[in-house]
């Protein structure tokens, strides 16, 4: 059994004010006895306030075009199927999504997969399940 590192609440928030976060942490995070537990771990709650609505996260802007070849590429099998779909070379769908993960690097949410990238097109709502 491994220790649990917990950090009382007042210094989480100075350290959250130093990074320019509201240092509230999460419910999940807060142990029984009110103090913090620095996990780590990814939950569908990290994303959620008290009340259990969806936080705002930083959305990257894309362009039309940027949109339209990461969903022609997420239904395509390979970028050379997405490129011919597309009518352009599968080196410009490529140039595009190093772009779109550029963008998305650059706020803090990292999408370095195909599944990470249709995630962040999902809650970005740039497409739905009801597409696929």
């Amino acid at each position: 059994m491994t220790a649990i590192s917990r950090v009382p609440i007042h210094l989480t928030r100075d350290a959250a004010a130093r990074r320019g976060d509201s240092g509230v942490p999460a419910p999940h995070d807060l142990a029984a006895d009110g103090v913090r537990s620095d996990r780590g771990v990814a939950r569908i709650s990290d994303h959620r306030n008290y009340d259990g609505a969806m936080t705002s996260h930083r959305r990257p802007v894309l362009s039309a075009r940027e949109v339209e070849v990461l969903l022609g590429w997420l239904a395509a099998e390979s970028k050379e199927d997405a490129a011919a779909a597309l009518f352009i070379s599968a080196s410009t769908v490529s140039t595009h999504l190093a772009r779109i993960r550029a963008k998305y690097s650059a706020v803090g949410r990292d999408a370095p997969t195909k599944t990470h990238l249709l995630a962040r097109a999902l809650q970005d709502g740039y497409t739905s399940l009801d597409r696929w």
